[in-house]
């Protein structure tokens, strides 16, 4: 898929990632501050058994990964997907790229049976609560973004990260919409 340009010899691609971009991926995660470090090998699943609900943003014509965005469906969750993480290279933001990618990630055929979108936010992650909030406005039953703690700090990081806050878009009997 193309997506507008950020110059006239730029184009950014959405697309499915395969098993050599795993490397791209790290690198892209570890210069993204607010995501969490995965190992190369965690990367690397991802981008080959997850394909279907993971996208990669592609700039052209350097072919640079400057976007990522990991999901899976939960096993006891059919209709559930779960955005693992959002990221977006410094040198690509303001563009809405991290919105694009998830619109292009809802709309793929592998997610046609999704009626709930979810993820964890920290409660300090303004960018984050934006992106959701601004798909829940469009997209979600009354345009609601529930919220609410998941992950605690102590029960479940030891103290070591902020609790997440599972946030959960509801489209009620589906949605397709066009990437």
């Amino acid at each position: 898929m193309r997506s507008e340009s950020d110059s006239p010899s730029t184009t950014i691609t959405l697309r499915h990632p395969d098993s050599r971009d795993a490397g791209s991926v790290w690198r892209l995660v570890r210069a993204c501050a607010a995501l969490d470090d995965n190992s190369l090998y965690c990367n690397l699943l991802q981008c080959d058994h997850f394909s279907e609900t993971c996208v990669v943003a592609e700039r052209e014509p350097d072919g640079e990964v400057v976007g990522w965005v990991s999901a899976y469906v939960p096993p006891d969750e059919p209709g559930v997907l779960f955005v693992w993480q959002v990221g977006v290279h410094p040198d690509a933001r303001g563009m809405g790229l991290a919105r694009r990618m998830l619109r292009s990630l809802i709309a793929r055929d592998a997610c046609a049976e999704i009626r709930q979108l979810q993820a964890t936010i920290t409660a300090d992650n303004g960018a984050s609560w934006a992106l959701f909030s601004s798909l829940a406005r469009e997209y979600a039953r009354g345009g609601k973004l529930e919220r609410q703690p998941h992950y605690g700090e102590d029960d479940h990081f030891e103290g070591r990260h902020a609790t997440e806050h599972l946030v959960t878009l509801d489209f009620g009997k589906g949605l397709r919409i066009a990437a």
